[in-house]
């Protein structure tokens, strides 16, 4: 059998908690290498080194890992290489910085263009964020490779949601609201549509955990779920009357997708990348006029007919977008570095 020609840096795969970067990671640590065995092999450090403290293991070991190119799918990659794969995801502390601690800019200001500008590929999310990455990183245009991310054969109608309802108290209809407390994810627009849900006996409720780097943001009178662990996952959206996204910056907006799947009408703000992810079949609103993404919201939840067609609509754009062909699309790219 022959060497496998591509190690898959899996820091990011292997953290307890996981966000959308790190659900890329997973998903491409596990789907690549079931697509072609002979050409993958995943390199995962200690758990203790999946954070901060695997820095050091990324940058000064992971170099040294056999084969002709280093897939690294979570915004980082070792600097001394120059056989890197690399995915990021979006340059949302350059645009943002508000929205992180000021060592956590520094850092990535420091090294995403060194990273990009060093790699054999750069690998991103959407168009939108292509764009920023020409923009704010000095990227080639012809550089980067748009390949999004998908959505599990987990999320699906018909999930039994009671799980999730019982884990986290959930005894009434809610509208569901997923992502970190920060600045760029614009909670607080949010306190409008809390107000209007629970005159009609719905609750507004976040899920996601702090992240000790970001900054700005306040979640005021949303109910706070914490980190909903993964098996519960898809339960909790499916027992949602409507998913609410109203951040000002997003590189892909993975909640929307997996809400569709599982049959839940999506509302999103018209910035960043979700229009693009959302593809039609969500209700956009601004994110500067919390009184429009009021309206949306209840509109979601409330009304039958509308309800009915961002259902159907999204149920529709979910179905196109498997993470086995994120998996495919990142072969075919790296395959044509390798030479076919």
């Amino acid at each position: 059998m022959t060497r496998p020609l591509v190690a898959i840096d899996a820091r990011a795969a292997v953290r307890a908690e996981i966000g959308g970067v790190e659900r890329y990671a997973r998903e491409m640590a596990s789907r690549l290498p079931a697509l072609r065995p002979e050409r993958y092999r995943v390199i995962e450090p200690p758990a203790a080194l999946a954070h901060r403290a695997g820095h050091v293991w990324e940058q000064a070991l992971l170099p040294f890992a056999r084969g002709a190119l280093l897939y690294c799918p979570a915004n980082l990659a070792p600097l001394a290489s120059r056989r890197n794969v690399v995915v990021i995801h979006d340059a949302a502390a350059l645009s943002h910085p508000e929205a992180y601690s000021r060592v956590y800019v520094e850092y990535q200001r420091r090294m995403l263009p060194a990273i990009a500008a060093g790699a054999r590929l750069v690998i991103t999310v959407s168009e939108f964020s292509r764009a920023e990455l020409v923009e704010l990183l000095g990227v080639a245009p012809e550089g980067v490779t748009v390949v999004p991310g998908g959505v599990d054969e987990r999320f699906r109608p018909n999930i039994d949601p009671m799980p999730a309802r019982r884990a986290h108290g959930l005894r009434g209809p809610y509208v569901l609201a997923v992502g970190t407390v920060s600045a760029r994810k614009n909670l607080a627009a949010l306190e409008p549509a809390v107000r209007a849900l629970r005159e009609k006996g719905i609750e507004l409720v976040l899920a996601g955990s702090d992240r000790g780097y970001m900054r700005g943001g306040s979640a005021l009178s949303l109910r706070r779920l914490g980190y909903v662990a993964d098996e519960l996952l898809p339960g909790l959206y499916a027992g949602a009357s409507a998913l609410v996204m109203p951040s000002l910056h997003e590189g892909f907006g993975l909640p929307c997708l997996e809400a569709m799947a599982t049959g839940v009408p999506v509302v999103a703000a018209a910035s960043g990348a979700l229009p693009e992810t959302c593809a039609g079949a969500a209700l956009l609103a601004s994110p500067s006029d919390p009184s429009e993404l009021a309206a949306a919201v209840l509109a979601a939840a409330t009304d039958e007919q509308l309800r009915g067609r961002l259902i159907a609509d999204g149920l529709r754009v979910a179905a196109t977008r498997p993470w086995r062909s994120t998996a495919e699309r990142t072969d075919a790219a790296i395959g044509e570095l390798l030479g076919g």
